[in-house]
């Protein structure tokens, strides 16, 4: 996974690509009828249910559009919150609020909706040994907002990028001739480059299972849709060679019976980009 430092650049690189998409030259609207002087303050309500996200990329926004402006903060990231509870407060220019106001509001929409999911598969998954991952199936752009929300509602994070893991799918290995010299190849190249990557190889049935675990060197298996009883022989056949992630087919109704088969991971696109975003507003205080 990237570093703290990476994860911070992103969020700042974010943040001010989405202001600059917004913003322009001005916001006309407030600049038109409100003066530069006036100060006011506003609430962040919930108008829904489930779990909130983005209390602290909020603060973050916020800050980078006025350093000035204050917030009181009463939900945290990761809380269960209802229809009508107040997160936060933010107080300060006028011009400022409303310049943060959008942002502000997708970004947090999206991530609880995120986290409201993820937290939904964690319960699901209690009392098992598998942990849920997120994918790269996100929004372009909103990447790391997204996997932050998935950790606030209690998932961890699959490789961010190409860059900070290998992981080889059904086209790397039918391009590179094959499940063997694909892995081979892999290792060459890691060596070559004095790159400390961790690998993992997707596998569409229990032969390429073996040849996988015959190659070794291998962080993690990726069963690709494959059925409970194919995933169980597989996790027996693996041992302790390799972790296991369970991908493919994965939704409420499936999520428990994959886990029960005794895989480490299991991954779900469906974590970003299948959401309906939590309804929230921002309203002034009079």
């Amino acid at each position: 996974m990237i570093s703290e430092t990476q994860f911070q650049n992103e969020l700042q690189l974010l943040i001010a690509n989405a202001i600059r998409e917004d913003v322009g030259d001005g916001d006309h609207s407030s600049l038109a009828c409100i003066p530069a002087a006036a100060q006011g303050k506003a609430k962040l309500l919930v108008k829904d249910e489930g779990i909130i996200a983005g209390v602290a990329f909020a603060e973050m926004i916020f800050n980078y559009v006025d350093a000035d402006l204050k917030i009181e903060t009463f939900i945290e990231d990761g809380a269960a919150v209802k229809f009508g509870d107040v997160v936060f407060h933010v107080s300060g220019s006028s011009q400022s609020i409303l310049k943060a106001e959008r942002m502000v509001l997708n970004s947090m929409q999206r991530m609880s909706a995120i986290a409201t999911k993820t937290n939904n598969y964690v319960q699901l998954l209690e009392g098992t040994n598998a942990k849920i991952l997120d994918t790269r199936k996100t929004t372009p752009g909103f990447r790391v907002a997204e996997k932050w929300a998935v950790k606030i509602g209690g998932g961890e994070n699959h490789r961010f990028a190409l860059y900070d893991m290998v992981m080889l799918k059904d086209n790397h290995i039918d391009f590179a001739g094959g499940i063997t010299l694909a892995i081979a190849k892999t290792k060459e190249y890691l060596k070559e480059n004095n790159r400390d990557l961790k690998i993992i190889v997707e596998a569409r049935d229990l032969d390429e299972v073996k040849e996988i675990v015959a190659a070794g060197g291998v962080y993690r298996i990726l069963l690709d849709n494959f059925d409970y009883e194919m995933t169980r022989e597989a996790v027996a056949f693996i041992g302790e060679s390799c972790l296991t992630e369970s991908s493919g087919n994965i939704n409420e109704e499936t999520i428990r019976h994959y886990a029960e088969c005794g895989v480490n991971y299991i991954s779900s696109g469906a974590l970003t980009h299948s959401v309906y975003n939590m309804d929230l507003s921002l309203k002034a205080i009079e």
